[in-house]
């Protein structure tokens, strides 16, 4: 038979009170205040518990140092008679229903089990159902019994104090006297050490159980020690919570921090933010941006910043040289000179460990797209040692958190991964890892973290190593979905071959590619709405940004090839233009795939809402930026261009950049002579719209064409 470590119940006859909170005390130890401890002290006031903390602020010397205190405490019960005791251990326990229940079932109670040494097995009394052994994890009698129970306790605070009870019950007449029983069937107590598949979550009337699978039971106190512990934060996840399927899950008492009460910005938290770059990565820019937007004050922050990546010394430069001064302090540490990715973060941890001012430090990683400008202040609020914000990838399942461990340490998905990463359940979760971004509380490093190399553990990696460090120490991660804070970006197949490599990103990061690049009007003209006519079937409707239109430009004057059309530029495209002009076809920078997905994506829907009946796939044959310049080729002469519809839009602005140009369609006696940066102009290519370039002045003009469905 295999050993398991569960539950003694002490019961003794007698009469329950009236009024069962009067009649129980709870005793625990606890020697220093744990993440643990706060989740059992939740639950004990969730249920309206009273508890009496024993050896608070005393140093841990061992476990008969708890049997030393609990006989102390029971000195002053020892004649109540009417007074039943529950002693239980608080680090890895919480309580699961109401004193009134913990009652009943105590008076009921004839069964329940223990774990011994392996020398002891024979002597214990067989059971003919449920666990057969003790453990010392929690019990629970009448004061007079447990008074007589510890007794004869004289042993040292290092010894065993399950081998104390251990021998009590097992000698034939102390049980007898002191009446003792064990909750064979779980109703009481469960330890979750060696019956992992045996409890379940059961929800139902807005609350949530343990259930024990094998017996049919609903434990009041669940313990989960050693390699349980896991199980246990997942079940203290949901116990004891009020749960309806609209609102989540909610804890009864968060213990938040509020922080609108502060005055003025000098009163925020000191925060220590933590910004690590470790590989080329789309987009950083904006999250500079981001970062600076915080809603924050800016001088209750220390900026650290590694950047492991040569590519982004340039976005990290601009950012410092705008940006540095205001902040409270800035310590950029750069390719040159930055220490290996653990080292790293390390370092900038410790900042915040050094400081005894730092009441925060927020690490994160310059993939993580925060869109909740509030993320920092939210985070704060929960009150937590170590907590993140959710986020993932854009439709997918990837995140920064696992809901389970493997049994060598790797990811597992839990039973409930999915439904918290799509927001099916919303609350806060106790998880056994976090990355890429969260907060941690300066007074946890100064003390529970105060070993300054977390990032390292075996062979692992550094973010790995960090969680595998904080389980060790029993300091939970949190993580909270209880609101939107962002995603994260995708990094694969990144390239940093270009001017402006964003652009490429249109397949691996397509949102973040539309917030940077397509104008933010443009979903009024997906509707029919911003859409004008200036000539007839000609459709004028935004769709760049103005970075868009920068970029687009610079990436072109970075190549620099620019040629005429009736060349192997145009011939590499498999067709040719009508009326050449001084050009850079999408092909000769490899963007041809990227473009045809942006007219997919971005014009086919409008075109086929202003030529309804008329569907495209968006293929072409020409895409490509022309260029008109006084003294090069200012103008085109009328011709048709080689599509079904064509896309001309402005990369530029008239009478700021250059003079003249514009559109004229000879049939309609219809010019655009003032053309809108990053506005597209749709209009018929054969038969019916034919049309010239009109001439520029002056200053250099650039326009986008696309010839789509040839």
């Amino acid at each position: 038979m295999f050993l398991r470590s569960l539950l003694l119940s002490c019961v003794a006859l007698g009469v329950l009170g009236s009024s069962p909170g009067d009649n129980l005390l709870v005793l625990t130890v606890a020697t220093e205040e744990t993440d643990g401890f706060r989740r059992f002290q939740r639950s004990a006031q969730c249920f309206n518990y009273k508890v009496k903390v024993l050896g608070h602020g005393e140093e841990w010397h061992g476990d008969g140092q708890k049997v030393r205190l609990l006989k102390t405490a029971l000195e002053q019960h020892a004649d109540n008679e009417d007074l039943v005791i529950l002693f239980t251990e608080s680090y890895d326990t919480v309580l699961a229903s109401s004193p009134a229940e913990l009652l009943k079932k105590f008076k009921q109670t004839k069964k329940a089990a223990a774990y011994p040494e392996r020398r002891l097995e024979p002597k214990y009394p067989s059971v003919r159902e449920g666990k057969r052994f003790l453990g010392s994890t929690a019990f629970i009698g009448y004061a007079p019994y447990l008074h007589k129970l510890l007794a004869d306790w004289d042993g040292a605070d290092d010894v065993s104090d399950q081998l104390f009870y251990t021998k009590i019950f097992l000698d034939p007449v102390k049980r007898e006297k002191i009446n003792i029983t064990l909750d064979h069937r779980c109703r009481i107590f469960q330890n979750l050490q060696g019956s992992e598949g045996d409890v379940v979550l059961k929800f139902e009337n807005g609350r949530v159980r343990g259930r024990n699978m094998v017996y049919d039971t609903l434990p009041v106190l669940i313990h989960g020690n050693g390699p349980s512990k896991l199980l246990m934060n997942y079940l203290g996840n949901y116990i004891p919570r009020v749960w309806t399927f609209e609102t989540g899950c909610v804890i009864c008492d968060e213990g938040l921090r509020s922080l609108d009460g502060l005055k003025t910005d000098d009163s925020f938290p000191l925060v220590v933010v933590g910004v690590f770059i470790e590989q080329p990565t789309p987009f950083l820019s904006e999250f500079f941006k981001r970062l600076n937007n915080l809603q924050y004050p800016k001088k209750r922050i220390q900026l650290y910043i590694a950047n492991h990546e040569p590519h982004h010394q340039k976005h990290v430069e601009t950012f410092l040289q705008v940006h540095s001064s205001e902040y409270i302090n800035v310590k950029y540490v750069g390719p040159e000179e930055a220490p290996n990715f653990a080292e790293a973060r390390n370092a900038g941890m410790d900042i915040c460990r050094q400081n005894p001012e730092c009441e925060y430090y927020f690490s994160i990683d310059v993939q993580v797209v925060l869109k909740n400008a509030s993320v920092l202040r939210t985070l704060i609020e929960q009150n937590k040692s170590i907590i993140a914000p959710m986020v993932s990838r854009i439709q997918d399942l990837w995140s920064n958190f696992w809901g389970a461990l493997s049994p060598d340490g790797f990811y597992a998905r839990s039973e409930d991964y999915i439904d918290i990463v799509q927001r099916q359940r919303v609350g806060i979760w106790n998880v056994p890892y976090i990355t890429n971004v969260y907060l941690v509380k300066g007074s946890v490093l100064r003390k529970a973290l105060s070993l300054y190399d977390l990032f390292h553990s075996g062979s692992l990696d550094p973010d790995m190593a960090f969680c595998d460090n904080l389980r060790r120490k029993g300091v939970f991660m949190f993580v909270t979905n209880r609101q939107l804070f962002g995603h994260i970006l995708t990094l694969e197949n990144y390239k940093t071959a270009h001017l402006h490599n964003d652009l490429w990103q249109i397949f691996q990061n397509i949102q973040d590619w539309k917030e940077k690049y397509i104008h933010p009007n443009h979903t009024f003209a997906l509707k029919g709405k911003l859409i004008e006519s200036p000539c007839p079937d000609v459709y004028w409707f935004p769709l760049f940004t103005e970075t868009a239109c920068d970029e687009l430009v610079e990436e072109m004057e970075n190549y620099g090839q620019w040629s005429g059309g009736n060349n192997q530029d145009a011939r590499l495209q498999g067709g040719y233009e009508n009326v050449p002009t001084i050009d850079i076809h999408m092909n000769q920078i490899s963007y041809e795939k990227e473009w045809q997905k942006f007219l997919l994506d971005f014009v086919a829907p409008i075109t086929e809402k202003m030529f309804p009946g008329y569907y495209t796939q968006a293929q072409f044959d020409l895409a490509f930026v022309v260029r008109y310049k006084p003294d090069e080729q200012p103008s085109l002469v009328p011709h048709h261009d080689a599509s079904t519809f064509t896309i001309n839009v402005a990369l530029n602005s008239v009478g700021k950049d250059y003079e003249g140009g514009g559109c004229k369609f000879l049939r309609y006696n219809c010019s655009i002579t003032a053309p809108r940066k990053g506005w597209a102009l749709m209009h018929p290519g054969r038969l019916t719209h034919y049309h010239e370039g009109l001439p520029t002045t002056k200053g250099t003009r650039y326009i986008a064409v696309s010839f789509v469905d040839p």
